[in-house]
């Protein structure tokens, strides 16, 4: 999975695992021009750039003007459906009336295994590449102008003493030759041109990755044979085809809404790894704030995401995601905080130990999730196989986990750490995703004839849902509250406005047109939607993560796109009338209108100008537009009785 920033410059490459390793980790892999005499990178201020996706495909389609150079590029790129290769077509115009000499200069910089210490690049003249390796990480770099392949290359030290990279060796249009360096090191190579008067010429650059040389290199020979514009044209026509498998009835939404449903389709796509794990965002940007990233696999993101797809459509895409959770459950039942894309459990800041009481760093309805998605899948798609192989290593075990872990005073499960991660209590999101878990355990248990074990959960579940009803429901706020917290060894409603109260109908425990449900989304509505030109909805009142405004009254948090779309699920889901369906409609052109140009969503929205906040793309944005707008056309067949 590689991505590429405003200027089409690589800056993440993660291999073997979506998500893991990073072999760039946020460095700039340039590409420059050099055009009669005169030199610019992609960075350059004077190039105007128009950032898209070829319509209904994960091939990028750029557009960079250079007025000063006389220079148009048309750009695409593209990572192969199957093999590890990754394209990049150029399409070079010529803007003057003369005969233009155009070398075009490619840098990689990587840092192999996430650190810069060993690193080698070296010159293969076998096949006129260059390439990059360490242990069993290689990264093969080449490309074609039609007749002619790389035209020079150099290979050199990088952020080392006063070495910057051999990027500044391109900047007079001549490398140097260098064959080999060893460390920290970089690399160039170029192509030659020469582009007719106001004409088109061609240029592809590639790269392959393997666990040797031979792998490299007989990726770089399959390229070439099978001509590398005829292969991006192949990669293009598959996730068309992917992304437009079944016909869909659209009702009444407007184009712009299902194109950016069909791009969330294919951005989900790209941050699944083919073993199962469903990463949260894979953004090196957020390494600026944080010594941490978003390349992990949240069981709740993932679950809530596999149960988005699985509504769409997709269910062999997320059925590896279930597998992957049975193989790294807990001998408990439970499932960790987090993991890394290889199935090893991630970092944490949940302690074993509290205020000198021992506790599990959990947050449990992580594990209940992902029961919850997985009988929504066969529900919608009615594969008895799948469930069934997981039965035994995960249905059973979990379930056991969720019905023994509860506080007997208050028929609640006991405290974990919130949706959230920030706060230790008993939350109306949490107890309502374990009922939703529980009532999936004993579904799936009497689908396979296990009435007794049904009967045990489904109970379990009912017994959770009069402790919601008694404790979670606030009398005299009219509301469910966002959970409860223990102080002086009494337990004390927490009335924080919380949008993730909407678990309460999303997972089951009460249908969305129930009175208290009303009267709670629509205190959330009045309470968390920012008053600014840009609106949304915050996390909970007072958010403090990235906080923009300390006016917490007009902004109580800044906006993210997922609790906004929930206030919209809740009123898909009450509408009576197609009238009733305009409001959520809104919500999703809303979105639509805040996607990043290229339509990217990102995790949260700065509350005054609109700009992106924290990781973009993060995978649960996409999914729950995806599943807003499922929800929406299946409510709209329901209500013109199409």
């Amino acid at each position: 999975m590689i991505n590429l920033d405003q200027y089409t410059y690589m800056r993440d490459l993660y291999y073997p695992y979506v998500g893991q390793l990073n072999h760039i980790g946020g460095y700039q892999c340039r590409v420059g021009l050099w055009v009669d005499g005169s030199f610019a990178w992609l960075s350059d201020p004077e190039w105007d750039f128009k950032l898209s996706y070829v319509e209904d495909s994960l091939i990028t389609e750029v557009t960079a003007t250079h007025p000063h150079l006389g220079i148009t590029l048309i750009i695409n790129d593209g990572v192969h459906q199957r093999e590890d290769i990754y394209l990049k077509r150029i399409q070079i115009h010529n803007e003057r009336d003369t005969v233009r000499e155009v070398r075009v200069f490619f840098n990689q910089d990587l840092v192999i295994n996430e650190t810069e210490v060993g690193d080698t690049a070296a010159y293969y003249p076998a096949n006129n590449t260059v390439f990059h390796y360490k242990k069993d990480k290689y990264f093969m770099f080449s490309g074609s102008t039609g007749p002619d392949g790389v035209y020079q290359y150099t290979t050199g030290v990088k952020r080392f003493y006063n070495a910057e990279g051999t990027w500044r060796d391109a900047e007079d249009g001549h490398l140097m030759g260098n064959a080999i360096a060893q460390g920290s090191v970089d690399s160039t190579i170029s192509f030659r041109l020469h582009v007719p008067p106001n004409s088109d010429e061609t240029m592809y650059y590639w790269m392959t990755a393997g666990k040797n040389l031979e792998e490299v290199k007989k990726l770089d020979a399959y390229v070439k044979e099978s001509h590398p514009g005829k292969l991006l044209d192949r990669i293009k026509v598959y996730w068309q085809r992917w992304v437009n498998k079944s016909e869909r009835d659209y009702g009444n939404l407007s184009p712009e809404i299902i194109r950016m449903y069909k791009q969330s389709l294919l951005i989900v796509r790209t941050q699944t790894d083919v073993n199962g794990a469903i990463i949260a965002a894979n953004d090196s940007d957020i390494m600026q704030s944080n010594r941490d990233h978003y390349s992990y696999m949240w069981p709740r993101d993932g679950a809530l995401i596999a149960y988005a797809m699985s509504m769409a459509g997709y269910q062999g895409m997320i059925t590896p995601f279930f597998h992957f959770c049975a193989n790294v459950l807990s001998p408990e039942g439970y499932l960790h905080h987090k993991y890394n894309p290889d199935g090893t459990v991630g970092s944490s800041w949940h302690p074993y130990i509290h205020a000198g009481n021992e506790q599990l760093p959990i947050q449990e309805d992580e594990t209940a999730l992902v029961l919850f998605a997985l009988w929504q899948d066969f529900q919608k798609h009615g594969t008895i196989e799948l469930p069934q192989s997981l039965y035994r290593t995960l249905i059973r075990r979990a379930a056991r986990f969720m019905s023994a872990y509860i506080d007997q005073d208050l028929n609640l499960p006991k405290p974990s750490y919130d949706l959230w991660e920030e706060r230790y209590g008993i939350f109306t999101f949490t107890t309502s995703a374990v009922y939703g878990g529980l009532i999936a355990a004993a579904n799936f248990c009497s689908l396979f004839g296990d009435e007794e074990r049904s009967s045990r959960y489904r109970h379990t579940a009912e017994r959770i849902k009069s402790g919601i009803l008694k404790h979670l429901w606030d009398e005299e706020e009219q509301r469910f509250v966002r959970g409860l917290y223990q102080e002086n060894g009494q337990w004390v409603r927490d009335r924080t406005y919380e949008s993730s109260v909407y678990g309460i109908f999303e997972f089951g425990v009460l249908p969305a047109d129930d009175y208290r449900v009303v009267k709670t989304m629509e205190a959330n509505r009045e309470n968390l939607t920012i008053k600014t030109d840009i609106g949304g909805v915050a996390r909970y009142h007072h958010d403090y993560y990235f906080q923009r405004s300390s006016d917490i009254e007009k902004v109580p948090g800044n906006p993210w796109i997922i609790c906004t779309l929930w206030i919209a699920e809740w009123e898909i889901e009450y509408a009576k009338t197609v009238e009733d369906l305009e409001k959520p409609k809104s919500t999703l052109e809303w979105v639509v209108k805040h996607a990043i140009e290229s339509g990217i969503l990102p995790e949260q929205l700065d509350p005054f100008d609109g700009a992106p906040v924290s990781v973009a793309p993060l995978t649960w944005s996409h999914a729950t537009y995806v599943l807003a707008v499922v929800k929406y056309m299946d409510k709209y067949k329901q209500l013109t009785k199409k």
